[in-house]
Order: C-alpha cells, then sequence, then structure tokens
C-alpha cells in the first residue's frame, strides 16, 4: 500500500532507527543468520499482538449482556473460553500458544539464569536463559501450525548468543510503535519485515539479494498486470514480494468512495479470497522466510519447495497472472537433463543459460487469456546464442510479447546486470476494457527514469511507478496514448521482424545512443572483438609501409 506524505516520513524515521539499532547488537553474526534472529521476533511479536486484539475484543463481547458471546459474569468459563482456539481462528486469527506469547517472554526475558519462574499451564521451572525460551516459542507454535512446520527459528540457543543483547534486540521489537495516525499494527509490522528484508539482502550481497527483488520493482510489474482475480502464480517466489504486492494492489485499487470502513474492508477482503495464491523456490531458507511473510499478511498460498525447472511443483497449473525474478543468466541448470520436456513449446533452451527456460515455462503455465510479467536481464532482448535468438522470434511471431520495459542500472543489491522487464500476454484480442492489440507490441525505455537514494542503489518514486503503469494501460485501451521520442514506442510485428527480432526498446523508440548500453554481452563483444582486429590489421598495414619508407631513406637496420 502506498501511505500518505507524513506516513512515509515516519516509516523511515522508523526505519533508520531499526536498523542502527539492530546492527549495533549484531555482535559477530553474519546478516544471513542474524536476520533470521531479527525477522524471527518480528513474526513472534506480530502474531502475539494480533492474538491479544482478538483477546480483548472476546473478552468484552463475553462480558457484554447484550451480545450474542455474553457468558454470564461467570469468571472460570470466561477464561476458559479465552483459550477456545475457534474463536481465533474463525476470524483468521493466528493461534498463538500460551508460552510463545509476546507477553509470557517479555515478562521472563530479565530472569537470571538459575531462579525458577512460573510456566503458562503452572508449572514450575528453573530459568536457563531467554533463548531456551525463544526457542521452546517457535517450537510450539509450530507444533500447533502444521503450516509453519519446520519453517521457524529455533537457533536462539545453539547460536549462543549474548543475554544481554538478545534482551535488548527484544526490546528494540517491543518498542515499535503502533499509535500513529491511521496505520494500524498490521501495516507497520508488515512494512518493518519488508525493510529488513531489504536491509539484509543489501547487507548480505550477492547471496542474500538472490531472493529480494526491490520493492519499487515488484509494484511496477503487479501494476502492469493488474491481478484482480484469479490464480496468482511465481515459480521463483523467494520471499514472497509478489504475492505481498498482490494483495495490496487489491487494497489500493478498491473503490474508497463506494463503501464506509466496515464495508470497505468486507469488500477488500471479498476480492482478496479471489485470488488463489501458489509458489515455488528452491532454497529452503528463503522458502522459511516466505511462509513467514505470508503468514504475516494472513495470505493463504501453496509454496512448494524445489527446483522449478527441474522438478516443477504445479505440472497442471494454468495461472491467470504468473510473475517472477529468477536468477539473471543462470548457468549449469540441469538443462540436459530435461531436453524433451513438454514445456519447450518453441525450442529446447540452453543448457548454459536458463533465461529462455524461465520464460518458456512461465508460458507454459499461463492460462489462455493470462497474463506475465517477468524480470530478465538485457541480455534476453537480443542474444543469438545457442537457440535464444529462435526462442525469442518464435515468441514475437506467436504475437506474445505485449510490452518491453528497459529498466534503469542500480536498481538491484546484488547484481549491475541491467535488466529488463517483459509483459507477454497469451491473447491480446480485445477484453475486460482493453482494445484489440494483436499485432502491436509497445516499447518503454526507462533507463532514466527514477533517482539515486544513496550512493549505490536507484529506486523508482510513486509518480515514476504510475507514469509507467499508466502510459502501459493508456496503451492498452487505446486512449490517452501517444509515442513520445526517446520513452516510449509502439510497433508492429514487422518493425519488429525488421529489427531482426531484437526487442531492446532503444532501437524502437529513438534512444539509438542509448542502445550499446542494454544490449548483451554476447552481442557486443563479438563486434568489439572484430573492430579491434581491424584497428590491429590497419595498424600493421601502416607500419609496413613506415617500414618501407624508413629502407628507402636508408634506415634498413
Amino acid at each position: 500500500m502506498l501511505f500518505p506524505v507524513d506516513n512515509q516520513q515516519f516509516f523511515r524515521e522508523l526505519d533508520r532507527r531499526l536498523w542502527n539499532s539492530a546492527d549495533q547488537l549484531r555482535s559477530n553474526l553474519d546478516a544471513a543468520v542474524y536476520k533470521h534472529i531479527v525477522l524471527g521476533l518480528v513474526f513472534l511479536k506480530y502474531v502475539s499482538d494480533s492474538f491479544e486484539d482478538r483477546r480483548k475484543e472476546l473478552k468484552q463481547q463475553f462480558q457484554d449482556p447484550e451480545n450474542d458471546y455474553y457468558l454470564g459474569g461467570d469468571a472460570d468459563l470466561l477464561t476458559t473460553e479465552l483459550e477456545v482456539r475457534d474463536y481465533y481462528t474463525e476470524k483468521n486469527i493466528f493461534w498463538v500458544p500460551a508460552r510463545a506469547r509476546w507477553r509470557f517472554l517479555r515478562e521472563n526475558a530479565k530472569v537470571a539464569p538459575g531462579e525458577k519462574i512460573t510456566l503458562p499451564d503452572e508449572t514450575v521451572e528453573t530459568f536457563k536463559g531467554l533463548d531456551i525460551l525463544l526457542d521452546r516459542a517457535m517450537q510450539a507454535i509450530e507444533d500447533d501450525n502444521p503450516r509453519l512446520k519446520n519453517v521457524l527459528t529455533k537457533d536462539f540457543a545453539r547460536l549462543q548468543l549474548d543475554p544481554d543483547k538478545l534482551g535488548r534486540l527484544l526490546d528494540l521489537v517491543a518498542g515499535i510503535p503502533f499509535d500513529h495516525n491511521e496505520l494500524k499494527a498490521k501495516d507497520i509490522l508488515g512494512h518493518v519485515y519488508e525493510f529488513f528484508l531489504g536491509e539484509f539482502a543489501s547487507a548480505e550481497g550477492k547471496q542474500g539479494g538472490q531472493f529480494y527483488t526491490p520493492h519499487s520493482v515488484v509494484t511496477l510489474i503487479v501494476e502492469l498486470l493488474e491481478p484482480y482475480s484469479g490464480r496468482v502464480y511465481d515459480p521463483c517466489c523467494g520471499s514472497g514480494g509478489f504475492f505481498v504486492q498482490s494483495e495490496k494492489f487489491i487494497e489500493e485499487h478498491s473503490d474508497n468512495q463506494t463503501f464506509n470502513h466496515k464495508e470497505r474492508h468486507k469488500a477488500v477482503e471479498a476480492r482478496k479470497r479471489q485470488i488463489s495464491v501458489y509458489g515455488q523456490e528452491s532454497n529452503p531458507t528463503t522458502w522459511r522466510l516466505a511462509q513467514m511473510n505470508l503468514v504475516i499478511r494472513n495470505i493463504e498460498a501453496d509454496i512448494k519447495l524445489g527446483d522449478t525447472l527441474l522438478q516443477d511443483g504445479f505440472p497442471d497449473l494454468k495461472a491467470d497472472f504468473v510473475m517472477a525474478n529468477p536468477p539473471f543468466n543462470l548457468k549449469d541448470w540441469g538443462g540436459e537433463t530435461i531436453r524433451d520436456d513438454r514445456r519447450w513449446e518453441y525450442a529446447v533452451p540452453p543448457a548454459a543459460n536458463a533465461n529462455f527456460a524461465w520464460m518458456q515455462h512461465m508460458l507454459y503455465h499461463l492460462a489462455p487469456t493470462g497474463r506475465m510479467g517477468l524480470l530478465l536481464s538485457n541480455g534476453s532482448m537480443s542474444s543469438n546464442t545457442n537457440t535464444e535468438g529462435e526462442i525469442r522470434r518464435a515468441i514475437v511471431e506467436a504475437d506474445q510479447v505485449e510490452c518491453m520495459v528497459a529498466l534503469p542500472g542500480q536498481l538491484f543489491t546484488n547484481t549491475q546486470i541491467p535488466a529488463c522487464i517483459w509483459v507477454l500476454s497469451k491473447s491480446k484480442a480485445a477484453r475486460d476494457g482493453r482494445r484489440d492489440r494483436r499485432g502491436e507490441t509497445l516499447f518503454i525505455d526507462a533507463r532514466e527514469v527514477g533517482y539515486m537514494k544513496d550512493r549505490v542503489l536507484r529506486d523508482f518514486t510513486k509518480a515514476d511507478i504510475e507514469r509507467l503503469a499508466e502510459t502501459f494501460h493508456n496503451w492498452q485501451r487505446g486512449t490517452g496514448y501517444e509515442d513520445l521520442p526517446g520513452f516510449c514506442k509502439s510497433a508492429t510485428l514487422a518493425d519488429i521482424a525488421a529489427h531482426d527480432y531484437v526487442l531492446t526498446p532503444g532501437r524502437y523508440v529513438g534512444a539509438e545512443a542509448k542502445e550499446r548500453q542494454g544490449e548483451a554481452y554476447e552481442v557486443v563483444m563479438p563486434q568489439l572483438v572484430a573492430r579491434l582486429r581491424e584497428q590491429f590489421a590497419e595498424s600493421a598495414r601502416l607500419q609496413g609501409v613506415i617500414e618501407e619508407n624508413l629502407v628507402g631513406l636508408g634506415y634498413n637496420e
């Protein structure tokens, strides 16, 4: 959700304070390890707070004579009923076992090892440390919630964390404020979780960035596809960013004028139920992050663990929306073992680069009227290595390329490789307010869009995203669109064929001077080598001429 300016300022200040404080407590732990400690505590705090909010609501209802839940003033019955799981799950509230509740953990966080503590079941035991208490809390949640089996962090004791720093980290998470304007706890904690994912990706470098797609890029792809209802699929879902943003898209684009707050909430929740979510992730650590992220957002999802290209977790799925940011230019992905796979409709993808394996996999899983957004390196738009040019040409000739967006550099924490967005559609026929776009493709050159948010990373503003999405949607609808030299161009299949099926937007929008920046290494390097060899040959020829002249002058050594 895109919040007002004053709320954005609140988030920026909160982000700075939380990260600086958390980083000071990191000690000697690698960011990749520390990440799970911090995010585990954020998860625990969120589910506990949601549980306590529902508990307070129930208590009021149980004590209200006008309410159907009224218990007649029986204190023992009240205590018993407040622990009935069904009262929470009926409202989609995550059930939190008593020994995992934040209040119990905070009450015992400062107890010295060796002292006695009373557990929620009234038994007394010797306190062994906050780390043990947290491990037990996480285990209790997993035992009570099958969806989170083997997902949560239970390494607090094993890592031998400094007790004082762990206690201060608990205080830091406990201190996240919830009383700012119209923001809800879910908004704030969800933002904090997402913020920490991004910061840890940056701290970890290349490996951390493998699972994190910048929020603005995720938002742009979701805004381009408009996933209002249907099946949403991400074959390399990372921490679940596309799923979270799809839910936010529904919230953001629901009509605020039609409903009062309560009715709007019901309408938004009803629309969310029209979305079903499917995903797959090969990295077990990242798969755990996705499960936690989606539970925090109360998003029901079927997320498989495994290598999507080699072990397709949804062989029969046909999705209405497919969104993904697969690893760029993935080599040695095992393609030689599945050359006869039914997903390779256009040609067998190269075993040395998985870009067009991902693309054909996503197209295979696209419903007859489905749309997909795929992030790839710029090389995918022009490379002719092995079968890549053949596949790209076949997809263009099948009229499935709807829009190409060239992105600016420095958007990603893990790579400086220039990237682009492929928007593909199984059908460009007129439908749902969109005109007939058959035989047409929109090219957008966004390499100069955005701003440098620090010395290293570039980002998009809300206005940037709106401009790019609006350009695309105006073109789709046929209203308010016109070609803008240097920015956007609506091209025909004949235009693309004339450019030998190269899809670099700079070739079409009139920015030829920018084109080489976005071309693939495999294309540019041979051209540069050939030119260098020509220059070497010319240099040798001139050297021969000079030698002959020197001999003529009597210098014949």
